[in-house]
């Protein structure tokens, strides 16, 4: 194996599986012994890793996991499992905001419409929220890109800075693949599934 093929593996303190690094949400033990949770891995001190599902992090927040883990005791946020979830919402959002500034976003069912056609589109975020009349037909001319819709249009209406946001598509670049990345993460913590998210399509890829 070369050091490129080479995947960091993580073992998960809940299930005791080991696997690879990108599918566990990372914490550390911060200051007063608070867990805190690392999602981008930058954090300083020793990881402690859960698999990247809402359900695991409960099942370590109630069964003492992460003093066990840590061999010592330590606090557990109140609400952790959902403010994990919140920080990856905003982290997705933020990057729709930049692709914004960037000029590499486009919102409104026509120009969504048009740039679906053309091949300029990558990923097609519609709101949780949009008519399924609206979903089929975008949807169709979508084939085979990522299509998302875990946010709700008021959600996205705060993240692109403009009113009733329901239909919106990415151009490719390294924006819209850092918020693929994200929204698989998302998805599977939410543990969701077609057509929640990215489509079973994209989430079986892994694109």
């Amino acid at each position: 194996m070369t050091r490129e093929d080479h995947v960091a593996e993580r073992r998960c303190i809940v299930s005791g599986e080991t696997q690879p690094q990108a599918g566990l949400v990372r914490f550390v033990v911060g200051p007063g012994d608070v867990i805190v949770p690392d999602l981008r891995g930058k954090l300083p001190g020793r990881g402690l890793w859960v698999s990247a599902r809402r359900d695991l992090v409960e099942t370590a927040c109630a069964k003492n996991a992460f003093s066990r883990a840590a061999r010592r005791k330590v606090s557990v946020p109140e609400g952790l499992p959902a403010l994990i979830e919140s920080q990856w919402v905003n982290g997705c959002l933020n990057l729709l905001g930049l692709a914004r500034k960037a000029g590499d976003i486009v919102a409104g069912f026509e120009k969504v419409k048009g740039w679906l056609q053309s091949g300029e589109a990558a990923v097609l975020v519609t709101a949780s929220d949009a008519s399924p009349d609206g979903r089929r037909k975008l949807y169709g001319l979508a084939a085979g890109r990522p299509d998302v819709d875990l946010f709700t249009s008021e959600q996205l209406s705060l993240a692109l800075g403009r009113g009733n946001v329901v239909h919106a598509a990415l151009r490719d670049g390294g924006l819209a693949r850092r918020f693929v990345a994200d929204v698989n993460m998302l998805a599977g913590y939410r543990q969701c599934e077609s057509p929640d998210g990215l489509s079973e399509r994209e989430l079986r890829n892994g694109e």
